[in-house]
């Protein structure tokens, strides 16, 4: 099992396992490789150190040996539950619109549909058009977890 860390053109990091570099090869040449912030398919790999483990106590934040890893790690944990919340009341305040999302955002946006927070899929250029009729719209990718109901 290969562990990449990879970023995308906004800077958005992340990581990635694959079962060997070709996989991660052929993932990235066939545009399945996307950032999980923003949907972006303009990935790339970044350098990585391996890891060591030191008979050294670790937990030493402060030292100058960890002071660098603590800034860049900085406890993705609390972001990773921060965003699972936020994946949560997007799905709980907003209608799922699926594939007619560009469609409906247009019939919101010129008042031929009552005004509601709304979801779906739409492509880059579907995306681009409606930006560029004044309609605001963002990427958010969700989970099938958060979709359904949590037992």
């Amino acid at each position: 099992m290969k562990v990449f860390n990879l970023c995308c053109r906004d800077e958005h990091r992340f990581e990635g396992w694959f079962g060997s570099s070709e996989e991660y090869d052929t993932q990235l040449a066939s545009g399945l490789l996307l950032c999980p912030i923003c949907g972006s398919d303009a990935i790339r790999k970044l350098p990585a150190a391996p890891h060591l483990s030191l008979s050294k106590d670790s937990s030493d934040a402060s030292s100058p040996d960890n002071a660098q890893g603590a800034e860049v790690i900085a406890n993705p944990s609390q972001a990773q539950a921060a965003w699972l919340r936020i994946a949560r009341h997007i799905v709980e305040n907003t209608d799922d619109v699926g594939e007619g999302f560009a469609e409906e955002a247009r019939r919101i946006h010129y008042q031929e549909a009552p005004t509601r927070g709304i979801r779906g899929v739409a492509s880059s250029a579907d995306r681009s058009e409606l930006e560029e009729e004044g309609i605001e719209v963002f990427s958010f990718p969700l989970p099938k977890a958060v979709k359904s109901p949590l037992q």
